[in-house]
This record gives C-alpha cells, structure tokens and sequence, in this order.
C-alpha cells in the first residue's frame, strides 16, 4: 500500500470513529466499581458490580472452557451470545480477587470473545451478562485445573 491510500485509509477511519452520532464508549469498571474488583468470592464481586438484582440462568450465553486444564496458568474461554447485552463479566472463585475481566458491549456488537485467564485451583467460572433492559444472564461451568500441569 502507497502512502496516501495509507494515509487516506487513516484519515477516513478516524473520522467514521470521532464522526458525531458515534457511540463508542466503554465504561471503566475499575474506577467506576472499585469494591468489586476486591472481592474474593463470585457473589460479592457481582453484588458489587450489578448491585442485588437476581441472577437469570440462561442458555443463551455459551461458556466454552476445557472441563480439565492442564496450564492454570493459561485457560483459554470463549464466551458468546446474541442477546442484547451492554456488559459481560467472568468471575472465578480460584485466585485472591473473584473479577477477572469485564467488556463492555457496543450497541449491535457481537459478543464472540476468545481470551486467556489464570487459575490456581479447581473452581466455578460463572459469566454474567448485563442486559440493555437491565436484567442480568448468568452461566457458569466448574474448571478442573490439575496440580503442577501433569494432567491428574
């Protein structure tokens, strides 16, 4: 690619992203729900991050996670779903601190996301999607991680 059709590319992105009517802006959890990244166990970091509504068990979030992890240290999670959510959540009750990540969702995106945590012990991975009417999804899958990565 020549540097103007470089440049020009560049330019038109950054205009479609600052372009007025644009709505990409993402919350900073850390900041704004501080308590919630101190919690040791799941249901304190949840209260703390969504407050007491009830949890709704859903089929419609898919938790992909192996049933036996080998590498604590590098579990890789898929989480998808078509529901109209404006966050998602992964907690974990292996490590000190139960929250181990939080996007937010871009009205229309695709929650298809592929990403790695850690885990020093077996434990419940549970997800929870914040839906845009406020109601709150929740799955959950219990993760086997074996001692010193020898598979038993």
């Amino acid at each position: 690619m020549d540097r103007r059709k470089f440049l020009g590319v560049g330019i038109a992105t950054f205009a479609a992203i600052v372009a007025p009517g644009t709505n990409l802006r993402a919350m900073d959890f850390r900041a704004e729900k501080p308590k919630a990244w101190e919690a040791e166990k799941s249901v304190d970091a949840i209260k703390e991050l969504y407050g007491s509504a009830g949890l709704k068990k859903s089929n419609k979030i898919k938790l992909t996670a192996p049933k036996l992890a080998e590498n604590g240290g590098s579990i890789p999670i898929n989480i998808k779903s078509k529901l109209d959510l404006e966050s998602v959540a992964i907690f974990q009750d292996a490590n000190p601190r139960s929250l181990t990540a939080v996007f937010t969702v871009p009205e229309g995106g695709i929650i298809d996301y592929d990403f790695r945590i850690k885990m020093r012990q077996t434990a419940l991975v549970t997800i929870v999607g914040k839906g845009r009417d406020g109601t709150l999804y929740t799955t959950g899958k219990e993760i086997d991680v074996s001692i010193g990565g020898c598979g038993g």
